[in-house]
């Protein structure tokens, strides 16, 4: 289960989630549980920008474990790589004329893509 940050479009800002192959995302209508639809309604998903982020609590987690591993340059090495991740940023246009403008993880993503393709 991924989440979704929704910005803009014709949903109501917020958190949404990805799982099991169906966006749920909160509207008009769906405001409180949100409304599940395909992502395979998906007409098109289109990149509008990435952007790498660095969570802390992943890179003192990494840092203490490098430093635990291979001392103080394990330390550092840990706290250089660990807790990266990347969000991207992408416009998604359904089936049903509906967008959506929203930030989730690359492997989500991903996942949105292959469904259109």
């Amino acid at each position: 289960m991924a989440k979704i940050k929704v910005h803009a479009g014709d949903f109501l800002e917020g958190d949404g989630v990805l799982s099991f192959n169906a966006l749920t995302l909160k509207t008009d209508k769906h405001n409180i549980i949100g409304e599940t639809i395909l992502i395979y309604q998906l007409e098109s998903v289109d990149v509008a920008s990435e952007e790498n982020v660095k969570k802390m609590a992943g890179t003192i987690g990494w840092g203490t474990v490098g430093a635990l591993a291979l001392g103080p340059a394990g330390l550092l090495a840990g706290l250089l790589l660990g807790g990266k991740k990347k969000d991207i940023t992408f416009i998604a246009k359904f089936k049903d004329g509906r967008k959506l403008l929203a930030t989730t993880d690359s492997k989500s993503y991903t996942k949105l893509q292959s469904a259109v393709f």
